[in-house]
């Protein structure tokens, strides 16, 4: 049946989501899609072919009419799923290059290329501005104040406004833009 393997393509990326690294790419999946399009674009045109007159398709062969419509819907549906894979990969890619810049999983040569130039920008990005963590969380914290434990006197830390911040072998309360996870 006429698309069915672009369902399968798009059933295994979903399966992909919930794994923490890539799998290899569905290459022999990818390449039956890409050999049922073709088909489906010849058949297509052998129909188109075969009519002797193309100016009024509807009224006179409805039949063939019906079938050019669901071969160039099929078409466009698998070339949808396959951009729907390829945008799912490259957004696994872009998360990996943020999240801390190792890509785990299994690549294509293209999508390593891709991950290459992609982490290219990235650091060309963070290297402008390094005063901005531009890698952290999206989320805005939860709470302006944060409790920190001193384990170590530090003596007193001025803050980027100037203010003086006593650290002691104390539970102190800051600000959360002065703390950061690792």
């Amino acid at each position: 049946m006429y698309g069915d393997l672009g369902l399968r393509l798009i059933r295994d990326s979903k399966r992909t989501l919930s794994l923490p690294a890539l799998p290899p790419p569905q290459l022999t999946l990818i390449r039956q899609i890409l050999q049922e399009i073709t088909i489906l674009d010849q058949s297509a045109s052998n129909i188109l072919q075969s009519l002797p007159s193309l100016t009024s398709i509807q009224q006179d062969f409805p039949s063939e009419a019906c079938a050019i419509l669901i071969h160039h819907l099929c078409m466009r549906r698998n070339r949808r799923c396959l951009l729907a894979y390829q945008r799912l990969r490259a957004d696994r890619i872009d998360d990996m290059t943020w999240g801390g810049g190792d890509i785990k999983g299994l690549l294509s040569p293209e999508e390593e290329e891709y991950a290459r130039g992609y982490s290219l920008l990235v650091a060309g990005l963070k290297g402008r501005w390094t005063d901005v963590e531009l890698g952290g969380s999206l989320e805005p914290p939860r709470d302006l104040y944060v409790e920190v434990r001193v384990l170590k006197d530090a003596g007193e830390i001025q803050t980027e406004y100037g203010y003086p911040l006593s650290v002691s072998n104390d539970i102190l309360t800051i600000k959360s833009h002065y703390t950061y996870e690792e």
